[in-house]
């Protein structure tokens, strides 16, 4: 009888999840959606649910606690921006906890998420919105298979029927 594949690096594994907080708080869930799908290894997922992931079989539940230093980090940086809403582009359909990418001063780009809308501005914090946050994670591990050499070489998964960059 074949061994049951088991989560490890380079497996491609599938998984339905809820994501609260402490108290209780539905943050995310993939409930009635696809599963989430990632590549195990290459840091597609935080860092403290991937590690509580590995060795466990399609099938497994498992509840899942992440202190901030392995989910999201913690607060760090400088405080919130307020930047002009015209450094947008017009058509920007911007909303609280959006990701969006900023230039620096060498030209390098790096995320920032947008914490408050007004007319004329919008707050943007370079933490993300769960910098700080004990994340509970209760999973259910769906499927696992080995990923494709290309999945390996771009570092996540590709879903049914490929993948276009």
């Amino acid at each position: 009888m074949a061994k049951a594949a088991a989560v490890a690096d380079g497996m491609v594994v599938s998984v339905h999840y809820t994501l609260k907080t402490e108290d209780g708080e539905v943050i995310d869930s993939s409930d009635g959606d696809e599963p989430l799908m990632y590549l195990h290894g290459a840091g597609n997922i935080v860092p403290g649910l991937e590690k509580q992931l590995a060795g466990h079989a399609v099938g497994d539940r498992v509840k899942a606690v992440v202190e901030p230093e392995d989910g999201y980090g913690e607060h760090s940086g400088d405080e919130p921006q307020m930047v002009p809403r015209t450094s947008f582009p017009e058509d920007a359909d911007l909303y609280e906890g959006m990701e969006v990418m900023a230039q620096g001063p060498d030209g390098e780009m790096y995320p920032m998420w947008v914490v408050e809308l007004t007319d004329e501005h919008v707050l943007v914090d370079e933490n993300h919105p769960l910098a700080g946050v004990t994340l509970h994670f209760d999973v259910q591990v769906t499927e696992i298979r080995e990923a494709t050499k290309e999945e390996m070489a771009h570092g996540h998964p590709h879903g049914p029927g490929a993948h276009a960059h």
